[in-house]
């Protein structure tokens, strides 16, 4: 396979990926309308994800964290550290969630006292996810928009153009 048809298939991959995390998070994201379960057992596939996500950027971040200190742009810099903050709020929603869990964890058959202070945490961690996610989706728009555009939108727009030519073929 050639280096242009399999970046294009990782960006692809990586689109389904960040499309498949998106709608995870706004399901998770309020777990009285999904039910505790639900809400624990997405955020866990969500973590398999976001770590799917990692590794396919991981070139990236070998990359940028080689060249942090020397780089002359902020936006890259800003991004790392935007990423570094969204991958240690993650971590502390994913241990604070397990430390509450009353649905994945008992699953498991471990068992674990109710703690409002953890719980407390994992709601302010959560908080701060929405706000960082929407500050990570700003910075990556022109991504989201352009790649949406190629892979989804054109791909769409060509096969209801060969739909129409054929239906005026038959008539």
């Amino acid at each position: 396979m050639g280096s242009s048809s399999q970046s294009a298939l990782q960006t692809k991959t990586k689109l389904v990926i960040d499309i498949l995390i998106f709608v995870g998070f706004l399901l998770a994201m309020d777990p009285r309308a999904t039910g505790i379960a639900l809400h624990e057992w997405l955020t866990v596939a969500a973590m398999a994800a976001v770590i799917t996500h990692l590794l396919l950027s991981w070139q990236w971040i070998v990359e940028v964290t080689r060249r942090f200190f020397n780089m002359k742009a902020a936006r890259p810099r800003l991004n790392y550290v935007l990423n570094v903050l969204l991958f240690i709020d993650m971590t502390l929603i994913m241990f604070t969630g397990i430390m509450i869990s009353q649905s994945f964890i008992p699953f498991w058959g471990i068992q674990l006292a109710e703690n409002f202070s953890m719980r407390r945490f994992h709601d302010m961690t959560a908080n701060l996810f929405i706000l960082l996610l929407g500050l990570h989706v700003a910075l990556h728009w022109n991504w989201i928009v352009n790649t949406a555009k190629r892979y989804i939108l054109q791909p769409f727009a060509g096969l209801a153009a060969k739909k129409s030519e054929a239906n005026e073929v038959k008539a």
